[in-house]
Order: C-alpha cells, then structure tokens, then sequence
C-alpha cells in the first residue's frame, strides 16, 4: 500500500481514468472535471491518493483559498473503495492532506458531512475537527 500526495506530474491517461471510476463509488450524479484540468488550475490543491499494486483505492482531496479571514483549505473527495474501509487508510489520507495544510500555513481546513455518515464523522472528531454551528446553503449555477 502506497499513500502519497499526488503532483502534476503524476498525471497519465490512466491515472485520469482511475480518479474518474473511483470518484463514481463517492457520487455517480456529480459531473467530474478531469484530475488534470483540475491541477493545471494554478491554485493550490492537493490530492492524496492511496493505491495498492498501481490501483487507486482511496483518495481525499483539499481545495485551498484566501479570504479576509485567512487561508483556508476545504477537504472534498473523500473515498475509498469499499473492501478497503476500516482498516485506517481514510484516516492516513486525512493525515497527510492535515500536514500539508500546515506545510501551507492554512488558518483552518474545514470539511462538510452528512449527518447520515457516522463512521466518517468519527474519524474527523478524532482527528480533531469540531463541528460548527452554521448552516450551509448552495446555488447550483
């Protein structure tokens, strides 16, 4: 088992190919942009993958932006295959997008759940996250 932040560099057809089909297992509904589009963007994004044998079974990605009240980064994609869960590797890819917000110099990385996902919500607890009192609203455009 491999668990490494992903670079640029990295990005080959099949690896493309391998986000795509593993995001799918996270949401089938979500129109995907590609993993490459997405790192050639300029900003500061880090994907943390976790592969076995050259296959990507998980990964956990962090967006990261600067607004009047700091530089913040916000966790999206969090996945992994499903014979892969609870063995410790989402909470080894939450630790490494965690070292690299600091390597950042991030203020705060936040993180959205649904209330549904108990084991998901533990792992973020234990890893220090609270929850905060606001609601979230979205416009899809």
């Amino acid at each position: 088992m491999t668990l490494r932040i992903l670079q640029k560099d990295d990005i080959t057809p099949d690896l493309s190919k391998q986000v795509h089909d593993l995001f799918q297992v996270l949401s089938a509904d979500i129109v995907q942009w590609d993993i490459a589009q997405v790192m050639a963007q300029g900003n500061e994004f880090v994907f943390a993958g976790c592969w076995e044998n050259g296959k990507l079974v998980g990964m956990a990605t962090l967006a990261t932006y600067k607004v009047i009240s700091g530089y913040k980064g916000m966790v999206e994609d969090v996945v992994l295959l499903e014979e892969y869960r609870g063995k410790g590797l989402g909470r080894k890819l939450m630790e490494l997008l965690i070292r690299e917000g600091q390597n950042l110099h991030l203020s705060e990385i936040l993180l959205f759940s649904g209330h549904h996902r108990k084991p998901a919500i533990a792992l973020y607890t234990s890893l220090g996250f609270n929850l905060k009192n606001s609601g979230m609203y979205t416009l899809k455009l």
